[in-house]
């Protein structure tokens, strides 16, 4: 089984937001923002939210998605 890194902080970094703008601009439930930033690795998501954050960010799902080899 693989396992997945979103590149949240980053992106938002590069736009000046905080966290909070990213769930607000992205319609996705500012917990389930910050638990994807804090965890290193995930094995599983919510890929409607995780289409809806890349749509906030205006990048395609493979510029937020880093897999992780394990």
């Amino acid at each position: 089984m693989g396992y997945v890194r979103l590149r949240i902080r980053e992106l938002a970094e590069k736009k000046s937001w905080t966290l909070k703008e990213v769930a607000n601009r992205s319609g996705v439930n500012y917990n389930t923002v910050k638990s994807y930033v804090r965890r290193d690795s995930l094995n599983t998501v919510d890929l409607s939210a995780v289409y809806n954050i890349a749509r906030a960010f205006d990048v395609a799902l493979e510029e937020l998605i880093e897999v992780i080899e394990e």
